[in-house]
């Protein structure tokens, strides 16, 4: 069921959120370094080549199924370093054990909402900057209304605009292994290695 824009207008309304945009995108930019060897662990899942068939069309019920998304995962991980749990920065890894950082609830997030149905071509990674400088990654859901971020720090999902991050870099729509520029800031936050 499609939704008019004052039937949307309702539901974003409901939970906190409003309108969003989509953010602009660049070309090809180098990948973080975390998710190159997240790749290299899981070549099957950084292979996935084609087409982006657009935004979503954003209804009432995938408003609620990404909204419940991200607050089971927010519920269900307990934050944790990647020193704390690995020894070491920077590995992108499924919360298998029920902790992790902030990429991994992206990884969870994103596993879940594909196996609900939405294609990875709008489930992408995102790498921010925090407005204290701290580089994070989020999920972005790309939908006719305008992209929303699913994030470990909060469980409202929010117009990218209403995040107060700074958009670097996310996974592109065509290809899981690539990743793109935002809003032309090339600024890396997290190591980078070059596609």
């Amino acid at each position: 069921m499609s939704l008019g824009g004052a039937g949307i207008a309702f539901v974003l309304t409901a939970t906190g959120a409003a309108l969003a945009g989509s953010i602009g995108t660049g070309g090809l930019t180098s990948q973080p370094i975390g998710h190159y060897e997240f790749c290299r662990a899981n070549p099957a899942e950084c292979s996935i080549a084609g087409s982006d068939e657009g935004p979503l069309v954003l209804t009432k019920t995938l408003w609620a199924k990404i909204s419940k998304v991200n607050i089971a995962v927010n519920s269900a991980i307990r934050p944790m370093s990647d020193k704390d749990i690995f020894g070491k920065d920077e590995v992108w890894a499924y919360p298998t054990s029920g902790v992790g950082d902030c990429e991994d609830y992206v990884l969870e997030k994103r596993r879940r909402l594909f196996k609900g149905g939405i294609p990875l071509s709008d489930l992408l990674i995102t790498v921010v900057r925090k407005r204290d400088g701290e580089g994070h990654a989020v999920l972005t859901v790309r939908t006719d209304k305008g992209d929303y971020i699913l994030d470990n720090l909060s469980d409202t999902v929010k117009a990218w605009e209403q995040t107060g991050y700074r958009f670097l870099k996310r996974q592109a729509s065509t290809h899981t292994g690539r990743w793109v520029s935002l809003r032309d800031d090339n600024t890396m936050m997290v190591g980078s290695v070059r596609n």
